[in-house]
């Protein structure tokens, strides 16, 4: 079953549980990836990893807004925010440690025999791949600076 059956199978199941934050959270799950499906050259599919990917994205973006609402003391607007992030966690896989994305790194600056900052490009486009939705990018382009440097 693709990520995208199984959101819309659980979108079912919380109406049924009639849980809202979990509704609410599947719901624009699942208007992401439908506008991912109908964008045009997508052939309206939408493969497990881009899913994944958009569903990092939201994790994240739940993150920061939390953030925010904490900040401007809307406690009650981070809580709603962490709590929807947590059912979008849910379908991610376990992130990497920060060492697991070093090693990980460090094999793809092995494999493709670069040793300058002028090569990140190369071993970006291979570790973003690799670790979609495992590692934040952030994180990955970090560690092959300073690893690279």
């Amino acid at each position: 079953m693709s990520l995208f059956e199984q959101i819309s199978k659980d979108i079912m199941a919380a109406m049924k549980a009639k849980d809202k934050v979990r509704l609410e959270a599947l719901r624009n799950v699942k208007k992401y990836f439908i506008e991912a499906k109908t964008a045009p050259g997508n052939n309206d599919e939408l493969s497990d990893a881009e899913a994944l990917k958009i569903l990092a994205k939201l994790a994240k973006q739940s993150h920061e807004s939390a953030a925010l609402f904490q900040e401007k003391g809307r406690s009650e607007l981070a809580e709603e925010e962490l709590a929807q992030a947590a059912v979008i966690e849910g379908y991610l896989p376990k992130a990497l440690t920060p060492e697991e994305i070093e090693k990980a790194v460090a094999a793809i600056i092995q494999e493709t025999g670069s040793t300058s900052m002028k090569e990140m490009g190369k071993v970006m486009g291979i570790a973003s791949r690799q670790l979609a939705g495992k590692a934040d990018g952030k994180a990955v382009a970090d560690t092959v600076k300073r690893l690279l440097s």
